[in-house]
């Protein structure tokens, strides 16, 4: 059994590195909990919006890596980066993740990534990210710029 999580896993990321966003949340239970740093938890469809979004804001300038993929029978795990350019300065950001996961029913029920916020946001927010990205003020606010993109992004549709 814990192949075929490992299979899942790796397919997971093997679509996400293709820009295949409906093959990649294809893995994902209806009941979804996906949870990381930059989002805090996103339930159900939000979850797979936050992909759709991810990657369409890309526009293919992505890199997606994966490696260390661990699975049994209930839970995985699996390291990834991210690589692309983010914001109107156009700061290159290169995000090592991570990540874990539960299943139920074949599908991933869980899933939660875990990185260096401060790290992040010094490459992504330049001297104010090095100077306040390790404060729980900053976090709370990139949460908050996040989901509110993710709240626009849905509402279009």
């Amino acid at each position: 059994m814990s192949q075929n999580q490992k299979r899942i896993i790796t397919a997971f990321y093997e679509a996400f590195s293709k820009g295949k966003v409906d093959e990649m949340v294809s893995h994902y239970h209806k009941d979804i909990v996906f949870e990381d740093p930059a989002f805090g938890q996103l339930k159900g469809e939000e979850a797979k919006a936050m992909w759709k979004m991810l990657i369409e804001r890309s526009k293919g300038n992505i890199k997606i890596s994966h490696s260390q993929v661990e699975a049994d029978a209930e839970k995985g795990s699996a390291l990834w980066e991210a690589a692309y350019i983010f914001g109107p300065d156009k700061r290159k950001v290169v995000n090592k993740i991570s990540a874990t996961f539960e299943f139920k029913d074949g599908k991933i029920i869980r899933h939660r990534d875990r990185f260096d916020v401060w790290m992040w946001a010094t490459q992504a927010l330049g001297w104010k990210g090095w100077l306040m990205g390790w404060t729980s003020l900053m976090k709370k606010q990139i949460q908050k710029q996040s989901r509110a993109l993710l709240k626009k992004y849905m509402e279009r549709d």
